[in-house]
């Protein structure tokens, strides 16, 4: 996943932590190329895809393998979020957030949060994919890990975090006191991706000022 001969592919890329994880990579030196649903209109080399539709993703893929021979990194950073109790999760808003499979997972996988039981759900899962797939693909020289974040400003967030009382209480959660930017998550990203994360396979890896130590804020 370091030889730099082939792209990076960047699957929810147009914003938030995954547009800095493409920013990340393409610092790094990777050829890189954003998938997303409403990528930007100034990104000439991004593809419009809903990762949703298996078919779209297979055309996407095979795309970018024709024009850079392969791809020699992935990142999938495609997501969202709901909070809503438990009891009161209809199935299409389940199936909406488990649909969403990503590498970039989430200190929440490891400790339920009350109204994200669907979105704990979700990042455990591809927190067990991942390292089966390490295993699976390891002997190919293919690597396969999961980046966990605390709180990043993402425009995914920033309803909530219009409120000085909820970002007041994440910040007094987090034992670096603060609330990542994306590029805290992009550079570890960038990171793995890299020759000097060789042998580095099947981990998830919290970037989260230590938010993890800690209680969770109450979302409901």
């Amino acid at each position: 996943m370091a030889d730099l001969s082939g792209a990076a592919l960047v699957v929810g890329g147009a914003s938030g932590i995954g547009r800095a994880c493409a920013d990340a990579l393409a610092a790094a030196g990777w050829p890189t190329v954003v998938a997303d649903l409403k990528p930007a209109p100034d990104d000439v080399t991004a593809i419009a895809v809903d990762v949703r539709d298996r078919d779209a993703v297979a055309a996407a893929v095979e795309g970018v393998v024709a024009e850079h021979g392969t791809i020699a990194g992935l990142v999938y950073a495609a997501g969202t979020a709901r909070v809503t109790p438990i009891l009161e999760i209809e199935p299409r808003e389940w199936e909406l957030v488990i649909g969403f499979y990503t590498a970039i997972s989430s200190i929440d996988s490891a400790a339920p949060v009350p109204g994200l039981a669907h979105y704990c759900a979700s990042k455990a899962g591809i927190e067990a994919l991942v390292r089966s797939a390490a295993l699976e693909l390891g002997p190919s020289g293919i690597r396969c890990n999961a980046v966990l974040p605390g709180l990043v400003r993402t425009p995914l967030m920033a309803p909530m975090l219009g409120s000085s009382e909820v970002e007041e209480a994440f910040i007094s959660q987090t034992p670096l006191r603060g609330i990542a930017e994306g590029a805290e998550v992009g550079d570890v990203v960038a990171f793995l991706a890299s020759a000097k994360a060789r042998w580095i396979t099947g981990a998830s890896i919290p970037v989260d000022g230590g938010m993890a130590l800690t209680e969770h804020p109450h979302l409901l």
